[in-house]
């Protein structure tokens, strides 16, 4: 896909017609539901025309491009987002700096790691699934040191979302052997991309056997929501908490404006197992209960079943 760039984008003033117009632009191109772009494109470039984006606040424009951009089928992926410092040119680059500075706040994405009782670890991986690049080392010695453990119970209630290959990078401690998580698909109806868990992971693994239980919260998103759905799909956990955000597309920025950075969908995901994903539904909970209570309902169904299991042994 050829990125193009707004002549709004090179200066901090606010032209809301040449904004919207790029956002419709690249809407159109890009977004994975053609019929869908062109509808939206219309609607953008039909309000724009009737003078119904407010000037002189990013803001504001993102806040009512954004609703527009989702007044048709709800995909939360689309956003006209605003940064309060100015975001970098390139296509991209917004949102990695962005998770830059969430990664160096968060070590590296998994600020808790801990052993409770009864031979039960708990790991939260937030505020992101940060680019693989960043967060292979971190994660590794994070999964690495709860393998020993009896049941793992994965965090996610905090996690909004990131890369899918940290995702299958997470899922490769977690299973054995190469197995398929998810299948991308492009707005031609193309198979652009397959995520298979890594053949190899440094360190060791927690394995396909012992309990698992992933956490969920109603802010769990994109790719924190595709780590659990994977997961339950496959059988190997069960999602405790509440039904996530439900945005399961994809996406790649554009900088329209230097406090302005669209989102777009350019693929959707197709699960092996399920054969759709989890878009405009969420992840539906194995155990539904409130996120607040979610960490010790599992801990509670840990233990029992460990229980039954020395028991049994």
């Amino acid at each position: 896909m050829t990125s193009t760039t707004s002549s709004s984008a090179s200066s901090s003033a606010l032209d809301t017609a040449a904004v919207v117009e790029s956002v419709a632009d690249l809407v159109r191109e890009n977004y994975v539901f053609p019929d869908v772009a062109r509808e939206l494109a219309d609607l953008l470039r039909r309000r724009s025309a009737d003078g119904s984006y407010p000037a002189g606040s990013e803001e504001e424009l993102a806040d009512a491009v954004t609703a527009d951009l989702r007044s048709v089928n709800g995909d939360l992926h689309l956003a006209l987002k605003h940064h309060a410092v100015p975001v970098p040119p390139e296509r991209g680059a917004a949102v990695l700096a962005e998770m830059r500075r969430k990664f160096d706040a968060t070590l590296g994405g998994v600020p808790r790691v801990e052993l409770l009782d009864g031979g039960v670890a708990v790991l939260e991986i937030s505020s992101h699934m940060f680019p693989l690049d960043w967060a292979a080392q971190p994660l590794a010695a994070a999964l690495s040191l709860v393998a020993p453990a009896e049941a793992l119970v994965l965090d996610l209630r905090r996690n909004l979302g990131g890369d899918p290959d940290t995702v299958a990078f997470v899922c490769g401690y977690l299973l054995d052997g190469r197995t398929h998580l998810n299948t991308m698909v492009s707005k031609q109806g193309e198979r652009v991309a397959q995520s298979w868990t890594p053949p190899f992971v440094p360190g060791a693994r927690f394995g396909a056997d012992k309990p698992l239980y992933v956490l969920t919260s109603g802010n769990t998103f994109s790719a924190g929501e595709e780590l659990a759905y994977d997961l339950q799909q496959l059988g190997r956990a069960e999602v405790v908490g509440e039904a996530t955000r439900g945005g399961a597309h994809p996406r790649d920025g554009w900088t329209v404006h230097p406090h302005l950075e669209l989102s777009v969908p350019v693929a959707r995901a197709v699960n092996p197992v399920s054969g759709t994903n989890w878009e405009g539904t969420g992840v539906r909970p194995d155990v539904p209960c409130d996120a607040e209570d979610a960490l010790d309902r599992a801990l509670s169904r840990a233990v029992a079943r460990l229980a039954v299991a020395r028991l049994a042994g």
